[in-house]
């Protein structure tokens, strides 16, 4: 009996194919498909199987990483186990500096989104004075231990997926095959062009890590997971290469100026109903990931703290049981990483802040499979070498083609990280 209740409370196959739906469609899809345009003309619906082929692969990385561990806890414990503490440390320090960056950048993403709906908004005071009433109101309810996750949570799943498919449905009556031509626009066609699409498209797929990293919370893992892995991703890609195709199709060149896209498509498809209808659940969707992302931002610096890897003071809490000092110090970072950029060069840098845990996860697939070839797991990567080579190759390609100040700032943690290991380090052996 105790063996079927455990059963009974696993996650079931099509249970995951949704969770992992849901982890990875956020709020770059409403903004970022004029960033492709701009960057890389028609042709970079292309671009969107590219990413989606390459998060396939880290994916399958982080499977398989996840199949030699009982306990969830993804890219920092297979990068200690894997590299040793100082490795570990430093992915575990980059996965709170990248939940701070991806907020910074949900925010940011709010206030262009409500810029586009009121354009006298669209001024960088007011949308500093957007992102700081925002930052500022949520560390309130989070300080006073308002929590209001659970609910926004599924007010979220519901507000972005309704402007998604309605733009689908109604805008595939609309599209007008001239927009597309030509597909390939010669002066965009270059492979830095192709790189920075890359690049800045890859955070709207950003989240699949999740799915892998809950692998002991799954039935049948060795079975069901590659499979849900593949049709989550793989809807996901449909999903986004319709909305581009869409937009493409609907909006052409107008696309590469819009600041809210699916806004701009619905517009012209429904008139102002249209764009009252897209505008709201648009502002519904991304500021429900932002309290969401408030809420779990902080305790991912808390979790540090408990583990040693950060100064104690930061997991401290106050009456209501918030990590006020986590809260605090997580916000103000954020802040000021949301008053440094817009949200397409602030989408590439978290983009490119997300490879300091996927590279570590890569590699440690070829190193466990050495380490531990003796330790039963539930799956493999198929092909021996040659998935992780893939993933490691395409992955560095991308990153050779960064510019150096979205290197810097997605990346910069690890740098950042390297005084508080000895700091925690000599604090443990005290």
């Amino acid at each position: 009996m105790k063996n079927k209740a455990n059963t009974a409370q696993k996650m079931g196959f099509f249970s995951l194919i949704l969770f992992g739906i849901n982890a990875i469609i956020g709020s770059g899809i409403f903004l970022l498909p004029s960033s492709g345009m701009k960057l890389f003309g028609p042709a970079s619906i292309l671009v969107l199987l590219f990413d989606g082929a390459l998060a396939f692969l880290i994916a399958m990385c982080f499977a398989e990483c996840a199949s030699y561990f009982k306990q969830t806890g993804g890219a920092y414990i297979y990068a200690k186990e894997a590299f040793g503490n100082f490795v570990g440390y430093e992915v575990g320090f980059v996965t709170w500096a990248i939940r701070i960056i991806a907020e910074a950048t949900m925010y940011v993403a709010f206030a262009t989104a409500l810029a586009g709906t009121f354009p006298s908004l669209a001024t960088p005071v007011a949308k500093n004075t957007v992102i700081t009433i925002l930052f500022i109101s949520l560390a309130v309810l989070n300080i006073a231990g308002v929590r209001i996750t659970t609910l926004i949570s599924n007010i979220v799943t519901v507000g972005k997926l309704v402007p998604i498919f309605l733009i689908i449905i109604c805008g595939l009556f609309f599209i007008k095959p001239a927009h597309f031509d030509p597909f390939f626009v010669e002066k965009l066609t270059t492979t830095p062009h192709f790189a920075a699409a890359a690049i800045t498209l890859f955070y709207i797929f950003t989240g699949f890590e999740a799915i892998v990293i809950t692998a002991g919370e799954m039935e049948n893992v060795k079975k069901n997971l590659p499979r849900a892995l593949l049709i989550s991703l793989g809807t996901v890609v449909v999903i986004y290469a319709l909305v581009m195709v869409v937009s493409i199709g609907v909006l052409g060149d107008k696309l590469a100026i819009s600041t809210v896209p699916l806004k701009d498509t619905f517009q012209v498809i429904a008139g102002n109903f249209g764009t009252n209808l897209i505008s709201f659940g648009t502002l519904l969707s991304i500021g429900g990931i932002c309290v969401a992302s408030s809420f779990i931002t902080p305790r991912s610096g808390v979790a540090l703290a408990e583990s040693k890897m950060m100064p104690a003071i930061l997991a401290k809490k106050n009456k209501h049981d918030a990590p006020v000092v986590a809260i605090i110090a997580s916000s103000s970072i954020s802040l000021i990483i949301a008053f440094s950029g817009s949200f397409s060069v602030l989408a590439q840098i978290s983009a490119v802040s997300r490879f300091a845990q996927f590279i570590p996860t890569i590699i440690a697939v070829l190193v466990f499979r050495k380490t531990k070839k003796d330790v039963e797991h539930s799956f493999r990567v198929p092909f021996g070498p040659v998935i992780p080579v893939l993933a490691l190759a395409v992955s560095g390609w991308l990153l050779w083609h960064v510019d150096m100040k979205s290197l810097t700032w997605g990346l910069g943690a690890l740098v950042i990280a390297v005084p508080f290991y000895f700091l925690t380090k000599s604090s443990r052996k005290a």
